[in-house]
Parts: C-alpha cells; sequence; structure tokens
C-alpha cells in the first residue's frame, strides 16, 4: 500500500520527445528544473494524484531478460546509486523514450523525470524515480486589458488534472526489478509505453492473486451459478465470497468453498471451470495465499448487487452481512399469476 502525502520532489528535470517516423527531433534541457515553492505543490500533484486514484495494480522489470540488459533498469539503478546524477541520467531516460517513439499513433510531448524521497509504500520510507509525459494539449482562455476592453486570448497548455502518462520506480527489491506503479490515460499506445520503454511485467503478489482470484469468482457466478441456480444466488454467492475474503486474512480454497457454495452439485462445476478458466485468470495452481484487504474492498465497489426484474423492479441487497438475504428474502411462485415473486422480511423502513 502506498502514501504519497509526505513525498518530497529532490529533483525535476524536464525534456521534450517527437515522434521519429514524422521527423520530430528531441530537446534535452541542460540543467534541471528549478522548481520554486509556489508551484511546487502543483506539480506535485499533477504527478501523484493519478497513483492515489488508481487501484494499486505493480509491475517489476521484466524476467523474461536478464535484468542487466534492461537499459532502463540500469538507469534507475545509477540514479539510484547517485541521485546528484539524476538529471545527466535523465537525458539517457528520454533519449530511450525517443528511440520507442516510431509507431505513427505517438504523441509528442514533454518528458518529466522527477527523484523522489520519502515515499512510502507497505508502511516503509523509500525513494522513487516519477517518469511522466504529457502528450494532449487544451486550449484555455487568458485575458488581458486593451484601452477600455478585456481582450480574449486562446492559447494551448497542459490540463493539470490530467496525467497522460506517468510511472512511479520504488527503491525497493533491486534485484527482482524494482516495484513500478503505472497509469496511462492513452490505452492506444499501452504497449509502446509499458512494454517497450518500460519493460515491465506484472507483479504476481499477493494483491494480483487476490484480485483475480475474486475476478475469477464473479465470472463462475455469471456463467455457471446464475444458469444453474438464479440471479439471487448469483448475487448471494458473490456476496459470501466477498465476505469471505473480507473476514480472514489467508485464503484456504477448501475452506473457501465450504463457505460460500450451499449448493453440493455446484463443487465439482467449480472445479472443472477453474480447470477451464485458470490460465485467463492467471490462478493455476492457486489454492491458498494470503488476502489484500485493499483489493478486496476495490473488488467490491465493482459488484452490483442488484436484481433487475421484467416489471422494472429493481431489488438491491445492500448490506453487509450476507446471510441477511437468505433469512429475509425468499422467493416462490405464485400459481394464479403465473408470475415468481419475491417476498421481502423486515420490522420497519429506513429513512433515508
Amino acid at each position: 500500500m502506498i502514501n504519497l502525502f509526505n513525498a518530497q520532489i529532490e529533483s525535476l528535470s524536464i525534456h521534450r520527445v517527437g515522434n521519429k517516423s514524422r521527423n520530430e527531433g528531441i530537446f534535452l534541457s541542460a540543467n534541471p528544473y528549478n522548481l520554486e515553492d509556489e508551484i511546487k505543490p502543483l506539480i506535485k500533484e499533477f504527478f501523484l494524484k493519478p497513483f492515489r486514484e488508481k487501484e494499486e495494480n505493480y509491475y517489476q522489470f521484466s524476467h523474461e531478460t536478464d535484468l542487466e540488459f534492461n537499459e532502463l533498469y540500469n538507469l534507475a539503478n545509477a540514479i539510484f546509486d547517485s541521485p546528484d546524477k539524476a538529471h545527466e541520467i535523465s537525458k539517457k531516460v528520454t533519449t530511450l523514450l525517443f528511440e520507442q517513439s516510431a509507431h505513427p499513433h505517438i504523441k509528442n510531448g514533454e518528458v518529466f523525470l522527477v527523484y523522489f524521497e520519502n515515499m512510502q509504500l507497505d508502511n516503509e520510507k523509500m525513494s522513487a524515480i516519477g517518469i511522466f509525459k504529457s502528450e494532449l494539449k487544451h486550449d484555455f482562455l487568458q485575458f488581458e486589458e486593451k484601452g477600455s476592453i478585456l481582450d480574449m486570448i486562446v492559447q494551448q497548455g497542459i490540463n493539470l488534472n490530467k496525467l497522460d502518462k506517468g510511472a512511479l520506480i520504488f527503491n525497493k527489491g533491486r534485484e527482482e526489478g524494482y516495484k513500478i506503479l503505472s497509469v496511462d490515460s492513452n490505452r492506444y499506445d499501452t504497449k509502446y509505453w509499458l512494454e517497450n520503454f518500460l519493460g515491465v511485467d506484472i507483479l504476481a503478489d499477493d494483491n494480483y492473486r487476490t484480485k483475480n482470484y475474486l475476478n475469477f469468482c464473479k465470472n463462475f457466478a455469471k456463467d455457471v451459478v446464475l444458469p444453474a441456480e438464479d440471479k439471487k444466488e448469483e448475487v448471494m454467492f458473490m456476496n459470501r465470497s466477498m465476505d469471505y475474503f473480507a473476514k480472514n486474512d489467508k485464503f484456504e480454497e477448501t475452506n473457501f468453498l465450504n463457505s460460500v457454495i450451499d449448493n453440493p452439485e455446484l463443487v465439482p462445476e467449480f472445479q472443472n471451470y477453474k480447470t477451464e478458466k485458470a490460465p485467463k485468470y492467471k490462478i493455476e495452481d492457486l489454492s491458498d495465499f494470503s488476502i489484500v484487504n485493499t483489493a478486496v474492498t476495490a473488488a467490491r465497489k465493482k459488484i452490483k448487487s442488484v436484481i433487475n426484474l421484467d416489471t422494472n423492479i429493481q431489488i438491491k441487497l445492500d448490506f453487509i452481512n450476507p446471510e441477511s438475504a437468505e433469512k429475509f428474502v425468499e422467493k416462490g411462485w405464485d400459481e394464479e399469476k403465473q408470475m415468481y415473486y419475491y417476498l421481502v422480511y423486515f420490522n420497519k423502513e429506513e429513512k433515508s
């Protein structure tokens, strides 16, 4: 888990890269940028806000190739070893990005390399390298007094509320390849940023395993529980699953199945589904791991506990304790109307 509140910008270098296929050049600043106090909080927020708002999916430098041959990995080593040389090394980082900017879709833009101190990752303070790129320019108005009127002037600049691309390389796990977070607002060229420039793989940690297993459960509920049972049971399965993940520090598959599946006939269906779909969700041979709470919280926000009926009525099973629906919601069949019904028990209506 990251905490960026106390992060401090120790140095900032700004360069510009063009698109090689359009014969656009590269501009490398001779000196680091002298960041004044009044702009420092604005630019820090511009760089770090997207990482606070984004689910924490970590990467690390690829293990498919020897780390010694990953140029960006070596440049990160050099900066962490000699922070005073960060600006000179930033020129090499920017040149590396320029060499990958040959596809016609790649946009030109400013490149920022920041050396941070007091980053906090997993309750540990450390330094970090930030590499950011701005691509899209936005129109804005400036006003100027001309005689007796105010004149409007249209200019272009960067929107400080939207970072186009960014990566934070944390000074942790050098031997394995560093822990990295990445953001990319422009999805059309993700391969260029993640693969060609950063050269990273997904970090298969417990956060990744928790997220993937819950995503697998969500699709099992939709593909197997819903057709075999009904919408209520699909919702109940996912709520019991979320409840298990929320109340346990360790995941153990046998215990999980005993806790969340009421119908014994669905247990072999679960195993068959896992055998078939495991490669898609990267959970092959995964039957126990430590549960990460932040991943559970993020997944819970995406679970829809709503039953939509063809009579234009919605039933939202909005509860913390999943046993509530089992105790207080019943499904039945009305012979006279030839329709299904839900019977809901309650003591009083809550005032909103």
